[in-house]
């Protein structure tokens, strides 16, 4: 502080004010001060930090817009969960995937196939889970995870395996590449048994664990740092207008995800899967909220969760629009 005896001052004067709740009158009398003073110490409690005022609009407590989400795009339920929007997008991302890493127990239980989009998001999920034991239950992966410069096994299966591991399940990956150079490759494979087995499961799923990908996120997706996407993709993307992605299947602005190009080689499911099943979205930082807004438009989202400062962001853009 520039004047460390002023600062004394105003924070005595603050906390008489603020939490015993004394008139400036009453400030002033009992240190034998003006009320000019009081004033001049109050104000300048605030200018240094030394005060932080917060204005509480109980329309924008997280149940709220909870409320406003599922009214507004229709979806089964939404979990905003709070925090301050100062801490940063690293920090909403650490509490939104600790979040749903507790949720998901929940919901996953014993005979039951859950089928993982790999990615930055997932794989922060991944390191919070808490550990229970299922019987009979399977995990299977999305979408393949090889690109040009590695096959991306590690990388995907790492994030697999945890949530087997965690739950006693069996871990079925799909070693296949993200992305074919070729629609008709992808279309002979597909016929393979070995890999029809796969996507057979995929279809089985009772419950889909997925984010969203963008490709300007404040903490990137993985699929738009890694390699995966050729500078030619990104320029389709960019031409195409397309909003994001889910599993690597990319959507429109509107959230129809039909007759574009690049999904006819994307390892990822058909989204009408994301349609048909019940799915948990995990969605943190403001880069992502133009890509979930399309999401849910094209009701690939039956339940979402999400940090407050992207939530408030949603839904006054949804407003707007």
């Amino acid at each position: 502080m520039e004047n460390p005896e002023k600062s004394m001052d105003a924070l005595k004067v603050a906390r008489m004010y603020y939490y015993q709740n004394m008139t400036s009158e009453a400030i002033a009398h009992e240190l034998n001060v003006s009320r000019s003073t009081v004033s001049r110490l109050l104000t300048y409690a605030r200018e240094q930090g030394l005060v932080n005022i917060q204005i509480v609009d109980p329309n924008e407590h997280p149940q709220q817009l909870e409320k406003k989400i599922v009214e507004q795009f229709k979806i089964k339920r939404a979990h905003v969960v709070p925090v301050s929007g100062i801490a940063g997008e690293s920090e909403w991302l650490v509490r939104v995937v600790q979040y749903a890493a507790n949720y998901l127990n929940s919901l996953f239980d014993s005979n039951m196939v859950m089928g993982i989009a790999w990615g930055t998001t997932i794989s922060a999920v991944a390191s919070h889970l808490q550990p229970k034991a299922t019987h009979d239950s399977q995990i299977i992966q999305l979408n393949g995870a090889g690109n040009t410069q590695s096959m991306g096994i590690e990388y995907a299966s790492e994030i697999m395996v945890r949530f087997a591991q965690n739950y006693q399940a069996t871990a079925n990956l799909f070693p296949v590449p993200t992305f074919f150079d070729f629609a008709a490759t992808k279309a002979a494979l597909w016929k393979e048994r070995s890999i029809r087995r796969l996507l057979d499961l995929q279809n089985q799923a009772d419950l889909l664990l997925y984010s969203i990908g963008a490709i300007n996120a404040g903490v990137p997706s993985h699929v738009y740092s890694a390699g995966y996407l050729e500078r030619s993709d990104f320029q389709e993307l960019k031409r195409l207008r397309l909003a994001g992605d889910i599993a690597t299947v990319f959507f429109r602005e509107d959230g129809s995800f039909d007759n574009i190009p690049i999904n006819e080689r994307t390892s990822g499911p058909d989204l009408k899967l994301f349609q048909r099943k019940h799915g948990i979205c995990v969605v943190s930082g403001l880069g992502k909220v133009k890509g979930l807004t399309a999401a849910l438009k094209g009701g690939l989202i039956s339940e979402l969760i999400i940090d407050e400062p992207t939530a408030r962001n949603l839904v006054e853009n949804s407003t707007q629009a």
